[in-house]
């Protein structure tokens, strides 16, 4: 290749990358919507809090495969020999959350948290129990819990088809990293809905106050849920929400949202549950209401290093110091915040899709939201 021909090319490569920037859908605070009272931290991301691990893979294949796999990873060791206090909480329990019976009963959390589609939980759940089989210093395991949670995304990916296989859990796993995570139309949300348009995967994270701890809480969710969505306490598009209601009311509002919260606050599985049921306000505050076919779920975990859980020791009693019960107040307050944020994030970021069946779900109109906002002040 000729000296011209190269600086051609690269002045299109440049060009394109510069493009490409220019034209990517901001996150809401990019858009100049701040959520909250409480600032978030250098990410605005679950990964704001020390340890956690996100690792994603996407699924995007010809026009019939729009689905993929979020693995959320509580610290970069072995989870099963260190485990971490944990805790869910449904407010509609219409999902298949696996493994929550023994979070309830124990309080702890094993093995990564992944998130995929409804009729990938069983071979998502299946890969889990092949990683932590295969860790080190796990050859005499015989029992894991794995957790795995899911929204249905068969409006545009061929959910039957069950695309996503154990290398897709098994990579997403290791990819996982402490850095931004990315949203939208990524991973678990790759082929997802919310409030009629585009859903995904969206994160955003709150650092409280020095005189309140300065502990940091984060929030991922998988957004496939509906209502009349609110931006910024505003109702945007009710009159077009109205509108389609009449016969087919509720069939838009059918879906779920799961949400994965992380904390550095040393908390027990007690306060954690009290923290994941504040993070499921999040969607209440963009405009969900739980609707009858909706899998609303939280689950939230302490990477506090003092209230770990190992796997073996010598001693029948262990002492732990934890958060009172009288400083949970601020943490409620970042959850219900974070969650929120992060639900729309993952609107903002989310892009336009075809998928199955030639079926098309448009991204949030931000030209639209603009001028709404601007009529209101």
């Amino acid at each position: 290749m000729n000296k011209k021909i190269f600086r051609f090319c690269l002045t299109i490569f440049c060009l394109s990358l510069i493009l490409g920037a220019a034209n990517e859908r901001p996150r809401i605070r990019e858009f100049g919507i701040r959520p909250g009272i409480l600032k978030p931290g250098p990410l605005n991301a679950i990964t704001d809090v020390s340890g956690v691990l996100v690792g994603q893979v996407t699924l995007i294949e010809g026009e019939d495969i729009r689905t993929g796999v979020t693995a959320i990873l509580p610290h970069g060791g072995n989870v099963f020999m260190q485990k971490v206090p944990a805790a869910f909480y449904a407010a509609n329990g219409f999902g298949k959350l696996t493994g929550t019976t023994q979070v309830e009963e124990l309080g702890q959390l094993e093995t990564p948290i992944v998130l995929t589609n409804t009729l990938s939980v069983p071979m998502a759940a299946d890969a889990v129990l092949d990683y932590i089989l295969g860790l080190e210093g796990n050859e005499r395991v015989g029992s894991v819990n794995p957790v795995v949670g899911e929204t249905n995304d068969g409006f545009l990916n061929d959910i039957r088809g069950r695309h996503v296989k154990k290398e897709h859990v098994l990579e997403a796993i290791k990819k996982a990293s402490s850095g931004p995570v990315e949203e939208g139309s990524v991973g678990a949300g790759t082929g997802t809905m919310c409030f009629g348009y585009k859903g995904g995967i969206g994160t955003s994270s709150r650092i409280l106050p020095g005189r309140q701890g300065g502990y940091t809480v984060g929030v991922l969710v998988q957004t496939n849920h509906g209502g009349v969505l609110m931006i910024d306490g505003l109702p945007f598009g009710r009159e077009e929400r109205a509108g389609r209601m009449g016969d087919e009311y509720g069939r838009e509002d059918e879906g779920s949202c799961m949400v994965v919260v992380a904390t550095d606050a040393p908390l027990t599985s007690r306060n954690l549950k009290r923290l994941a049921k504040r993070a499921l306000l999040g969607i209440a505050r963009t405009g969900g209401y739980y609707s009858n076919g909706s899998g609303d779920y939280a689950i939230a975990f302490s990477t506090a290093e003092g209230v770990r859980i190992p796997n073996r020791t010598p001693k029948p009693l262990r002492s732990i110091e934890v958060l009172r019960n009288d400083r949970m107040s601020p943490l409620f307050l970042a959850a219900a915040e974070a969650a929120e944020e992060a639900i729309l994030n993952s609107m903002f970021k989310a892009e336009t899709m075809s998928g199955y069946r030639g079926r098309k779900v448009e991204a949030l109109p931000l030209d639209k939201l603009k001028a709404f906002m601007e009529g209101r002040k």
